[in-house]
């Protein structure tokens, strides 16, 4: 559901993004933090061109939550859609989409220490050292590399039969020297980088639009696509779950979805042996089962579920609702068991986690 109602928003980037440019930031006043400990960044993407994107933190232990950090930390407005966040080396990375920057804060205080500017619509980043990290991007046909301690642009990967207007580069997972990327928009491959030469060595076709990515205790890649949509240009068909082994490359196995689903949001537990996801519904399974559940972890509550993590250390399930994408969206916390144990409000659609 996400990043298929991300798609639609998205469909007029290209356009508007060439007018609006970099945001006019708006300054406040600083606010003091002190958030040593566990906790769990939300980011809230905001609405397409309002700059009214987010970021909140949750202390789970005490389940109290504060919003707007970023604004109140720092005096100044994160910008125009959240996309995620990352926590490196002692600092949150926050990648901010239609701004084209990525923020680095300290994770207690909530304050900027540094930020990279000049990006083409970034989405995620991935550290491979202390001074190289890849950004994927949409409408860009080049994944960023960056070296974080000088907040800096160093070179690029071109990525094969992409155009920059249909470029797309996802979620990144590594095994070993090599990283994995989904490719989602009009997309349908799977890439191969070798981190050592910063070359796309290997590409994997699998359904269309995988939307997510992830790496499980076996070796094993996890994409789930959303099969288009109807009308599409570049098709339409049933999503599937895909297992992928890193070594070889190569599909091991394709769960189908009817039709018409919209799967998305493939996530792991804290041991990565359980795998979770939305289709109007939460589903879970284990990563060693050979068909896909017949009955929900949770069933669809008639709202919009639009984002979802599990926290590595007691397997809880937080899944973000955006509710109407207007007003503030709000998180529902449960147990692995399916017990409810928590909801709160977050800001406008949020829809990515980051533990620290």
């Amino acid at each position: 559901m996400r990043l298929f109602s991300t798609y639609l928003r998205l469909a007029v980037l290209i356009f508007l993004s060439v007018f609006t440019g970099c945001m006019e930031w708006e300054y406040g006043v600083e606010e003091e933090f002190s958030a040593s400990g566990s906790g769990l960044f939300i980011v809230n993407e905001g609405n397409f061109n309002y700059g009214n994107a987010t970021l909140s933190y949750y202390n789970p232990a005490t389940k109290e939550v504060e919003n707007e950090i970023f604004y109140r930390a720092n005096a100044m407005r994160l910008g125009d859609v959240a996309q995620s966040m990352t926590l490196y080396d002692g600092k949150g990375w926050v990648v901010v989409n239609n701004s084209h920057v990525i923020f680095a804060i300290n994770p207690d205080t909530f304050q900027e220490v540094g930020r990279i500017e000049g990006f083409t619509s970034p989405r995620y980043i991935h550290f491979i050292s202390d001074e190289k990290a890849y950004v994927s991007q949409i409408w860009d046909n080049r994944i960023a590399i960056v070296n974080p301690k000088r907040y800096e642009i160093t070179g690029y990967i071109e990525c094969p039969a992409m155009t920059m207007e249909s470029g797309s580069t996802e979620q990144m997972v590594q095994w070993g020297d090599y990283l994995f990327v989904n490719c989602w928009s009009y997309q349908n491959r799977i890439l191969k980088i070798d981190t050592r030469t910063d070359k796309v060595v290997a590409e994997l076709e699998v359904g269309i639009q995988p939307t997510s990515i992830v790496l499980d205790r076996n070796g094993k890649l996890w994409t789930i696509t959303d099969g288009g949509y109807e009308g599409s240009p570049y098709g339409y068909e049933a999503p599937a779950l895909y297992r992928i082994d890193a070594e070889t490359f190569s599909i091991e196995k394709a769960f189908r979805f009817s039709r018409g689903d919209a799967p998305s949001e493939v996530q792991l537990n804290g041991s990565r042996d359980r795998l979770y996801w939305i289709n109007d519904d939460i589903w879970a399974m284990g990563v060693d089962d050979e068909h896909l559940p017949v009955r929900p972890f949770l069933e669809y509550a008639g709202t919009i579920y639009y984002g979802l993590t599990i926290c590595p250390l007691s397997g809880d399930v937080y899944i973000a609702d955006a509710i109407d994408y207007q007003q503030p969206g709000k998180i529902y916390r449960y147990t692995q068991t399916g017990e409810k144990i928590h909801e709160f409000y977050a800001g406008i659609i949020p829809g990515a986690f980051c533990w620290k």
